[in-house]
């Protein structure tokens, strides 16, 4: 069989590492061909737990620049094959135009042509409206990617491609759980109105890996993100047992597949794709 290729598509840098890092070193050991998709640079988030206008935060500008350098060298860490930076501005990418950034998505799936898509839920895990954004593209540029009657500036001359099944993260109740006691109460303030997070019913996850002997690689690309150190430094002094409790099961919701089906819980994002 031909190589199996995974691609994940997410909003920001450290995304890759703390929401799916686990799937993609697992995956990249076996042979996987992986690619990361990243939206934007994370410009106008915290440095070292200051905001932007602190006298200690380096500027939005600068920021990118740092903060593109430990994604790369987080998805060096994870195995990630290819990197492939968007470039909207950090918390407007919700104000992206839609055609646009699904042109350029659906390129990407057409040039890299991966069996398996992974974003986020439309929930956007804790209703962060960048992560809400880019699972609404994502989804919308698979099904672009695949249609022949679909031409745009961004994706000229290339065939169209198939996604063979798309997942959402979905985290249950314990692995919520597990998270934030780690870190913190995780919230988005949107409009004047606080949005946390909604762990997925167990019945709802429809796949579940087994990334326990990846918690090491896993916690190595986290640390390589030292601009967001404030928000992860509890994670340093956890026991091993507690870094393999956070990153050692990744759950996900089979968002569609046309390779196979039914309620009995996949332990493989290729399930139906190997054979």
């Amino acid at each position: 069989m031909a190589t199996l290729r995974l691609m994940a598509v997410l909003a920001h840098p450290d995304d890759e590492s703390l929401g799916v890092g686990g799937t993609l070193a697992k995956y990249a050991s076996e042979g996987v061909e992986t690619f990361l998709v990243t939206a934007t640079l994370g410009q106008r988030g915290r440095y070292q737990g200051h905001p932007v206008g602190h006298e200690l935060h380096p500027g939005a500008a600068a920021l990118a620049g740092v903060r593109e350098a430990e994604l790369r060298a987080a998805a060096a860490v994870l195995g990630v094959g290819e990197l492939i930076l968007l470039g909207y501005r950090d918390q407007e990418l919700d104000r992206a135009d839609p055609h646009e950034a699904r042109a350029r998505i659906a390129r990407a799936i057409r040039r890299t042509r991966p069996h398996v898509v992974v974003t986020f839920g439309p929930d956007g895990a804790y209703g962060h409206p960048d992560h809400i954004a880019i699972s609404q593209l994502t989804t919308a540029a698979i099904v672009a990617a695949a249609d022949r009657s679909f031409t745009a500036e961004a994706v000229p001359t290339l065939a169209p491609h198939a996604v063979s099944k798309l997942y959402y993260m979905a985290m249950p109740e314990p692995a919520w759980a597990a998270y934030q006691a780690a870190f913190k109460r995780l919230v988005s303030v949107v409009d004047g109105v606080e949005r946390q997070a909604v762990p997925w019913p167990e019945w709802a996850v429809t796949t579940v890996i087994d990334t326990r002997g990846a918690w090491e690689v896993v916690w190595r690309a986290v640390s390589c993100h030292q601009s967001q150190v404030a928000g992860y430094a509890g994670l340093a002094q956890l026991a091993p047992e507690h870094h393999q409790a956070i990153w050692g099961r990744q759950s996900f919701y089979r968002a569609f597949s046309t390779v196979n089906g039914g309620r009995a819980c996949e332990t493989d994002l290729f399930d139906g794709v190997r054979t």
